[in-house]
């Protein structure tokens, strides 16, 4: 690149306006392209596909502590039931925390509690025909939760084979924007 210099030796204005310019265009890049990369390492988007979610995009915030009513995002366990209806390597589920650890879960015929309140009933079978296992009851230990869906036919911890999430599954919180 040519540099115009005057009679006098010196740089025109304009040229070292030009040269500034693109010196704060680079840093405030390298500002914005590593504020883009942090948030990416603690933060993910999702679009849900089901209809378990009444909401179908949502920003994961990674590695935060489940609170009840948030929704959580989690690895499904490893069962035949979850490989027969999502593959050998489904996408993570999305449900809603209903409870934490401490609260206490029971069974009523098919109505599910937690501390007493209802969160949801039980089918015997899946859509398909296949048994489906009551899920886990008593009291939710600590770094689990029992996470459900308002969905009649989610498929949550109201089922062994799902159980509760607990924090080795758990990829983050979840905040619906659309």
């Amino acid at each position: 690149m040519a540099t115009m210099v005057s009679d006098t030796g010196a740089v025109p204005q304009g040229g070292r306006t030009v040269r500034w310019g693109l010196l704060g265009a680079i840093v405030a890049g390298s500002a914005i392209l590593g504020a883009i990369s942090d948030w990416r390492d603690d933060h993910a988007l999702l679009i849900n596909t089901t209809d378990s979610l009444p909401n179908w995009a949502f920003v994961i915030h990674r590695n935060r502590v489940p609170e009840r009513g948030e929704y959580v995002f989690f690895d499904p366990p490893r069962s035949g039931l979850v490989r027969r209806h999502f593959g050998a390597k489904p996408q993570m589920f999305g449900k809603i925390v209903y409870g934490i650890p401490g609260d206490v879960v029971a069974h009523w015929h098919r109505a599910v509690t937690v501390n007493g309140r209802l969160v949801g009933y039980t089918k015997p079978k899946t859509k398909a025909g296949e048994p489906l296992a009551i899920g886990p009851s008593g009291v939710i230990p600590a770094g689990c939760y029992y996470v459900g869906t308002p969905h009649k036919d989610g498929f949550d911890s109201r089922y062994a084979a799902i159980g509760f999430a607990c924090r080795r599954q758990i990829v983050g919180t979840g905040e619906a924007i659309l």
